[in-house]
């Protein structure tokens, strides 16, 4: 049975929006008729970024219990309560066949309700750590899609379906984009070695400190750095960089052309969020993550963790990046037998078609 009206509930970051959007487009794909409707948290990214994808989206007045003293929390069981509310009456009036979750703050209160009517549910996890809300909203879904392995010590067994998660279309094919034609598109010298620096659209702190402070070791090794530092920092490390010896460095505020950095890079440095692991993993590169301390309940260094686990990732902890990442980015890219051992090691764990197992399952659950 194709799915002819879905709503897919989450957001917050671009690791849930992306996810959420994939599987749109494979429903819509698969059904060109198919009505999707998303809903999200008012003032979060999603509701800009899923119109410009195309698609309808409705917001809830959502949003999270902050870890820090704040009078917003005292209102949280009010947002809360109206949230539900709200998404009751956005699940009546579409009469979905059927609800997907994809993490992040409306997520909750949307397949809540779901639940309560009778519509059937299903949740992409995206973590090797499930939060609180899909803990507990397991236990009356109909199936929980996952990346990782071991799932079912926080969910029902007979609901865990291990599929990986999705990652951008262009990734897919990254080997496409051939090493020749990657390093004319960012201008690098085919003969030094590369390192891809990525901390994410918005740039990550600890990453770009820690690249600025081993910028004349790069160049004494005769490595040359990729570098997409985010739209944060570009320009105060622009400035930074006049004083320093950047020869072989290439900043970069953006990189849309992700398939050909990938392409060019002999190792990669990388935040440990759920898709940029999921991509890395088909990319099938050495990879150095250093995990964000500054996620709930520490997913980075979890999702990490399972990839040093199965010796396919180095990790370097955030409080030892400043001293320690450059170090051992060139100790890498120097042995290349390591680099050998942890590509081979992460390319095992890849899932290039996880959106169409999502999707299969999700009309599965409509024919059963």
């Amino acid at each position: 049975m194709i799915i002819e009206r879905v709503i897919i509930s989450g957001g917050g970051t671009g690791g849930h929006i992306f996810p959420a959007i994939a599987i749109a487009d494979e429903i819509k794909k698969r059904n060109p008729l198919a009505k999707v409707l998303f809903v999200g948290a008012k003032g979060k990214m999603e509701m800009e970024k899923v119109p410009q994808a195309g698609y309808k989206i409705e917001g809830l007045e959502i949003a999270g219990f902050q870890r820090k003293f704040t009078f917003s929390n005292f209102l949280l069981p009010i947002k809360i309560v109206k949230s539900l509310l709200k998404a009751r009456r956005i699940i009546k009036k579409f009469k979905p066949d059927l609800v997907i979750g994809v993490g992040g703050y409306a997520s909750g209160p949307t397949l809540k309700m779901a639940q309560y009517i009778g519509i059937p549910t299903v949740i992409q996890e995206q973590n090797s750590f499930p939060g609180k809300t899909n803990r507990m909203l397991a236990k009356k879904t109909e199936c929980i899609c996952t990346a990782y392995e071991g799932m079912e010590k926080y969910f029902p067994k007979t609901r865990v379906v291990l599929t990986g998660n999705p990652v951008r279309k262009e990734l897919t094919g990254a080997s496409n984009c051939e090493r020749q034609e990657a390093q004319k598109v960012f201008n690098l010298n085919p003969d030094l070695p590369t390192v891809l620096v990525i901390g994410g659209s918005l740039g990550a702190k600890t990453l770009n400190r820690s690249m600025l402070h081993g910028v004349e070791e790069f160049n004494a090794e005769g490595v040359q750095v990729l570098w997409q530092c985010g739209k944060n920092y570009f320009e105060r490390l622009q400035d930074e960089l006049i004083v320093k010896d950047k020869t072989n460095i290439h900043l970069h505020q953006f990189i849309s052309r992700m398939d050909c950095a990938y392409g060019a890079a002999d190792v990669i440095i990388s935040r440990a969020g759920a898709i940029s692991v999921s991509e890395l993993s088909i990319v099938g590169k050495p990879v150095i993550l250093v995990p964000s301390p500054n996620v709930s309940e520490d997913h980075q260094t979890k999702n990490a963790m399972a990839l040093v686990e199965k010796n396919a990732a180095l990790l370097v902890r955030d409080t030892d990046a400043r001293d320690d990442l450059v170090e051992e980015a060139l100790k890498l890219i120097k042995d290349n037998d390591r680099c050998q051992q942890l590509s081979k090691a992460i390319k095992k764990l890849e899932k290039p078609n996880a959106v169409a197992e999502i999707v299969d399952m999700c009309e599965k659950i409509l024919n059963e």
